[in-house]
């Protein structure tokens, strides 16, 4: 069954490690990722975004079909299923439809009305039992049609948002999703200290794992990041193996056109992203 994020980032925030969300586009990166997970014996956050929710069908879909995978595939780790950088009304949504986590993505709001919304969901998911997560300072790139210029957070206003009784708050310390640009300036570790200065046990994320340097990783867990989001560095790995089956002429062999096959090597690829990813987190038989 699907849990709260909040014991998990708690015991990764104790621990020294982080917890890693990965996003899902469809049953074949869900079942990557559980099995994943699985295997190394590690919890693990499904993110999922308002874009990816609608090509989906919908989040009553998406708990659907991952409550039905949880059980089918014998997963017995602690899993979360999470809205990623969601609106107001979207984590309200995905609250009714069986998420066990929600973020609300108030950045781009003035910090007043930021704090005025979350503390309405904070509510909301403390009644039920669900774990939240709530952003200050956005963050750079696009993903989804989000879009952020790579903001540092303010460490005064991050103590505000997680003085609310938030589960985890997401600070803007110059990571950007997407690919990182040849003159990107790197995570600014001032500002992350500060923030945990201020936070004390609050478990922090990172969203843009993809592309950050191990040693900033690394350096990040230290500093109090629990949960770190990659979605990009899975989106690549999909892509280039799917087109070198392709180019191969692999997908015309045999009779008519199975899609099983085509999308098998893409299949692979998330799962030795995502093992990668837990080894580099240190989330291995932390579940």
């Amino acid at each position: 069954m699907l849990v709260s994020a909040k014991e998990m980032l708690n015991k990764a925030k104790a621990g020294k490690y982080a917890v890693g969300q990965f996003n899902i586009n469809n049953l074949e990166w869900t079942k990557a990722i559980l099995l994943t997970a699985q295997e190394c014996n590690s919890p693990v956050i499904l993110g999922v975004s308002e874009g990816a929710g609608k090509y989906m069908c919908g989040y009553k879909t998406i708990v659907g079909m991952v409550n039905g995978m949880i059980e089918e595939l014998g997963i017995t780790v602690p899993v979360a299923l999470h809205l990623d950088h969601g609106s107001y009304e979207g984590a309200k949504k995905c609250i009714e439809a069986g998420f066990s986590s929600v973020m609300f993505d108030g950045s781009h709001y003035p910090i007043e009305e930021n704090i005025a919304k979350t503390k309405e969901l904070v509510a909301i998911c403390d009644e039920l039992g669900l774990s939240l997560e709530a952003e200050v300072g956005s963050i750079g790139g696009e993903e989804d049609g989000v879009v952020g210029a790579g903001e540092c957070a303010d460490p005064n206003e991050c103590k505000m948002v997680a003085d609310l009784g938030i589960t985890m708050l997401a600070a803007g310390i110059g990571n950007i999703h997407g690919k990182y640009p040849a003159n990107w300036a790197g995570l600014s570790f001032e500002t992350l200290a500060a923030i945990q200065e201020l936070t004390g046990t609050m478990p922090l994320v990172l969203h843009g794992g993809t592309g950050i340097p191990a040693d900033m990783i690394q350096k990040a867990i230290s500093l109090g990041v629990s949960k770190i989001n990659v979605n990009t560095e899975c989106q690549l790995a999909f892509q280039e193996a799917t087109r070198a089956y392709i180019e191969a002429g692999k997908d015309k062999e045999g009779k008519g056109f199975d899609p099983r096959k085509l999308l098998a090597p893409g299949f692979e690829a998330i799962k030795a992203t995502v093992k990668e990813k837990m080894e580099l987190f240190g989330s291995v038989n932390k579940a």
